[in-house]
């Protein structure tokens, strides 16, 4: 992941957003954060889930067997990657579609995602020592993935959901280029995952044999961090605004609206680029922006040792798995 532009503006909410939210009406269904975190801590017993290693293929299928228990359909969509190195990464996209999901007519969905595989390097670790060390990725992997696990509980629990949900586990996203290596980083050596089903879609729609139409997609990154507050990101903002002010309009209407600030971050290098720009749907990313954190803009476990479950916060879980859950039952 590539932080592109840091630099931070203010922006206030209008009269009309503020209208709205007092209109909007509070959904009932409640997120449960500790049952997130206990998907999160499942993942990490593994280890760390970097490409080719055995947690990985381990990992992959607990993740499918979830979704599955959870009543999706899933599929594993695997593919031989090349990371910056030219390692061959075998990668796999797990893709779950809700129940009612599948079928011959084309469907209107919603697409909701994060990826789940762990930065090979803990590059950016105050101590040199551990520039080489594999990140357990508590919450830049993990985080996003027990969000969407809660959230898939939920609906089977609560049929009241009134459109399609595809959740989408983006792999190879953190091979990109480390910092201690002398390759020039274009940011095409990350979301490799991502890029690569957003190619696939492009090429099955451009064939009429895509059968989902995504009204939107909704990135989650590193959505578990102490201390995170979701910033409007740049890139979310050029491609996808009307879903950046849903969503944030959701996080107040559901009480969360101090975790999403109504302020702009940067533009970042995320998967969300490849689904805009490749997919043509229109998607944002919710990930944390840390202002004033001298180590790293995503927070001070960014690619270090120290991302693991002691700096994962139920509390950051629920407010953004209730703005989702406000989201997503709101949908008509």
């Amino acid at each position: 992941m590539l932080l592109a532009l840091c630099l931070l503006t203010s922006c206030k909410s209008t009269n009309k957003s503020l209208q709205e939210d007092d209109a909007a009406q509070v959904v009932a269904v409640k997120f449960v954060a500790d049952s997130a975190f206990a998907y999160c801590q499942a993942q990490c017993d593994f280890g760390p889930r970097t490409m080719n290693s055995e947690a990985h293929e381990r990992c992959a299928q607990w993740i499918k067997q979830k979704f599955e228990q959870f009543g999706c359909t899933v599929e594993l969509q695997q593919a031989d990657l090349r990371g910056y190195d030219g390692t061959i990464l075998k990668s796999t996209n797990i893709i779950a579609r809700t129940k009612g999901s599948v079928g011959p007519a084309k469907r209107d969905a919603i697409l909701v995602c994060a990826h789940w595989d762990s930065r090979p390097w803990a590059d950016n670790d105050p101590d040199e020592a551990n520039h080489h060390t594999s990140v357990l990725a508590a919450n830049d992997g993990a985080s996003g993935i027990g969000v969407m696990l809660e959230l898939a509980r939920l609906f089977q629990q609560h049929d009241s959901l009134k459109v399609d949900v595809d959740f989408v586990c983006f792999d190879a996203e953190d091979w990109g280029i480390p910092q201690w290596s002398n390759a020039v980083d274009d940011g095409r050596s990350w979301a490799l995952g991502a890029q690569y089903w957003a190619a696939d879609f492009a090429r099955r729609t451009a064939q009429g044999s895509q059968p989902a139409h995504y009204r939107y997609g909704i990135l989650l990154d590193m959505v578990g961090g102490q201390g995170a507050r979701f910033y409007r990101e740049l890139g979310s903002l050029q491609y996808a605004r009307n879903v950046v002010d849903k969503v944030w309009a959701a996080a107040r209407t559901a009480g969360y609206g101090s975790y999403f600030p109504d302020e702009d971050g940067g533009a970042i290098t995320d998967d969300h680029v490849p689904v805009n720009q490749v997919a043509l749907i229109p998607c944002i990313d919710i990930i944390p922006y840390y202002p004033d954190c001298q180590q790293s803009s995503f927070g001070p476990t960014w690619h270090t040792v120290s991302d693991d479950m002691n700096h994962l916060d139920r509390s950051t879980l629920q407010a953004v798995g209730q703005t989702l859950v406000q989201v997503l039952y709101s949908e008509n």
